[in-house]
């Protein structure tokens, strides 16, 4: 749903603050770039704060119109007023909070810092604005008698739901609260982000021996000594827990005791008690959200959150959850048996064997099962290949065109603009792609995101813009960035995102989210083209000869594709679990203490002491700071979703089959959530799907 406030006394004055520099401020002014693109170039921190509040302002005006307007309550005057309304701080603000995002200064984090509490007041007072909320509950009563399009009948209801749900229809006293409790979660969940990406910085292993690197690929060699020259330390060799650093480096690095070093550094981010320390803001977040769910009537938060969700109850998940964790950790004990003889040889004991030694020991593992390595295959993605084997993809499914821009506004000077056209040449959206790490600046991991969504406006197609971004391995003295499988595949998951919001084709503003576990859906079907050998024989190419990939690296791609799957399974459980676990707390005690709560969690389920979580608490974003709170579980839901998904391409003999694409396009990546769910899945596939896709392609 989206939110909206009402102006306090104190923001209003804030905003004219600044009204003298409003017409000269560029995120306030028309953006006459071509298809409307953010003025990037123009735009600097201290326009933020201005642009936001005066957006804020405008925004207010327009809600008290819709509240003093005296004709009676419609659809049109309403519901249709209130989801066109806040274009100007909707514009305003993507940009910021992706500015807040990709290059996170000490004066962007400030000013994020100073607007957070403003924009959460600014969604409370709206939110429960009773006056707003008696015009939407007047129409809603009405609805049946408005003869109303599924589509309109969609928006109506899920606006009344979202205000229901946002505490609309509270007590006064216990709208109060919500409130309070609203801006301290928004507030602890900013600081919990923002000490995530410093604690990330701070961290620099410094080798000085050149034997200490024995193990390590050139690539990753050149990097280093790269990062070390940019710290002032010319002829030594840095690394760092952004994950084209750490991860490398625990796969590959002979140096046992250095890896543990490393590995402690990265699953200890944010617990080493100092100032980015996350143990007490998780300990707080756990318990404000409890008391955000009693208030709305909810035994637990997790059960408030999934009530809107496709599992819809807490029991649903652990279920799903729970049926996937045995075979998961019985394919992990095996792939355990076979690094144990590896270790061995080098002195290393099963007793002894330890979560610093699995990534290294799997590497080894895979290469004398399948005679197949990450560096063998690297100079075959690069990245450029890989981008045009994703467009490859994406044309022969839904027939549709990237052609990159030049010379127009992008977000960050590494970042490339993409134009998205239909086959006749009709301009669907366009797509920026900033795919390279900057520790300390850019959050960890990879995200879809966008400046303008999609919808109609007076009939009209409003063109979305859209940005995936990444943390991939740049490339060095003159090479090219090359992927490794990880990346490789991580690209063609958040274009997956990014295509539905280019294909996507709602009338209202309202109706273009997805639920949060069915929004996955899109990105991690397209990672079933990846590897096939249709598709790598386009793409995978070495970036030296441009030979296509080897039949025989390819046989071993796909021999070797579901290995390791017991590994990453486990690991993404432990993280779902986790998440649930805190979530549905009915009540937290005195003395909560994180790392306690989280140990007894997992190892009372059997986790083996060499799998940690994917995500430990003091650095899980996903849930702490992300959007994905009682939510992580959703990449498995939609995993039992894209796998059964794929198959109905599988199930043709092509996995191009333009009846089953256009079906996709039609029934799901066109209409965002128009309808629900899983409704819109069986409207494609003809049936709900079942669970066993999903473990044959984990090989559990």
């Amino acid at each position: 749903m989206r939110k909206y406030l009402i102006l306090t006394a104190t923001t209003a004055l804030f905003a004219l603050m600044f009204t003298s520099c409003d017409n000269k401020n560029p995120l306030l002014g028309e953006w006459t770039a071509e298809y409307g693109l953010p003025p990037f170039e123009e735009i600097k921190a201290e326009h933020y704060e201005p642009a936001v509040m005066a957006a804020i302002e405008e925004h207010n005006r327009e809600i008290e119109a819709i509240i003093a307007d005296t004709a009676a309550p419609g659809f049109e005057n309403v519901i249709v007023a209130l989801d066109n309304s806040g274009s100007l701080f909707n514009r305003v603000y993507s940009v910021f909070v992706n500015e807040c995002s990709i290059n996170a200064t000490p004066e962007i984090m400030e000013i994020e810092a100073r607007l957070s509490p403003v924009v959460t007041s600014h969604f409370n007072e709206i939110s429960m604005n009773a006056d707003l909320f008696a015009k939407v509950k007047a129409v809603y009563d009405n609805r049946e008698n408005l003869g109303l399009e599924p589509d309109q009948m969609r928006l109506l209801t899920e606006t009344y739901k979202g205000y229901e749900r946002s505490g609309a229809t509270l007590p006064e006293d216990a709208k109060a609260e919500l409130k309070k409790i609203n801006s301290r979660i928004s507030e602890l969940e900013l600081l919990f982000g923002q000490h995530l990406i410093k604690e990330t910085a701070d961290f620099t292993l410094v080798i000085d021996k050149a034997e200490d690197l024995a193990g390590l690929g050139q690539a990753q060699i050149a990097m280093a000594a790269a990062r070390a020259k940019d710290k002032g330390m010319e002829g030594f060799w840095a690394f760092g827990l952004d994950n084209p650093s750490v991860m490398p480096f625990l796969q590959f690095a002979d140096n046992r005791q250095l890896r543990e070093t490393m590995l402690n550094a990265y699953l200890n981010r944010c617990n080493n008690g100092n100032e980015n320390d996350n143990k007490e803001i998780v300990r707080e977040l756990v318990e404000l959200r409890n008391r955000k769910a009693k208030i709305m009537g909810y035994p637990d938060y997790a059960s408030f959150v999934l009530e809107d969700r496709m599992a819809k109850t807490p029991e649903a998940v652990y279920e799903l959850l729970d049926k996937v964790w045995k075979p998961a950790l019985k394919a992990a004990g095996k792939e355990l048996r076979d690094m144990y003889p590896l270790a061995k040889a080098d002195g290393i004991s099963e007793k002894d064997f330890a979560a610093s030694d699995w990534r290294y020991y799997f590497e080894k593992a895979k290469h004398d099962k399948f005679n197949l390595s990450e560096d063998s295959l690297k100079p075959y993605f690069k990245f450029e290949n890989v981008r045009e084997g994703i467009f490859y993809v994406a044309d022969r499914l839904y027939g549709i065109k990237f052609t990159k821009l030049e010379g127009v506004p992008v977000p960050h000077p590494e970042a490339e603009a993409f134009k998205c056209t239909e086959a006749d040449g009709t301009v669907l959206g366009i797509i920026y792609m900033d795919m390279f790490a900057r520790p300390g600046l850019k959050g960890g991991g990879a995200w879809c995101s966008g400046y303008r969504e999609q919808y109609r406006l007076d009939g009209e197609r409003i063109l979305p813009i859209v940005t995936i971004v990444g943390n991939f391995t740049r490339g060095t003295d003159g090479a090219p960035a090359l992927l490794s499988p990880d990346e490789t595949e991580t690209f063609f998951h958040e274009f997956g995102h990014a295509l539905q919001s280019l294909l996507q084709d709602v009338r209202y503003q309202g109706n273009a989210a997805m639920v949060r576990d069915f929004v996955e859906l899109p990105s991690q079907i397209m990672e079933h083209w990846v590897f096939e050998p249709e598709v790598l024989k386009v793409y995978a190419r070495h970036y030296q000869t441009g030979e296509p990939i080897p039949a025989d690296l390819v046989e071993k791609l796909d021999r070797s594709g579901k290995y390791g799957q017991g590994f990453a399974t486990v690991e993404f459980l432990a993280a779902s679990l986790l998440d649930m676990d805190y979530h549905v707390l009915k009540d937290i005690p005195d003395g909560f203490d994180v790392n306690a709560f989280e140990e007894a969690t997992l190892s009372g389920r059997g986790l083996m002491p060499q799998i940690p979580p994917r995500y430990r608490s003091t650095y899980f974003s996903h849930v702490f700071s992300g959007g994905y709170t009682a939510g992580y579980y959703s990449y498995l839901w939609a995993e039992v979703l894209d796998a059964d998904a794929y198959e109905a391409f599988k199930e043709t003999g092509d996995i191009f089959n333009q009846d089953v694409a256009a079906r996709f396009r039609k029934e799901i990546l066109e209409r965002g959530g128009e309808d629900d769910a899983m409704t819109m899945y069986v409207n494609f596939r003809g049936k709900e799907p079942g669970i066993e896709p999903l473990l044959e392609n984990r090989g559990l």
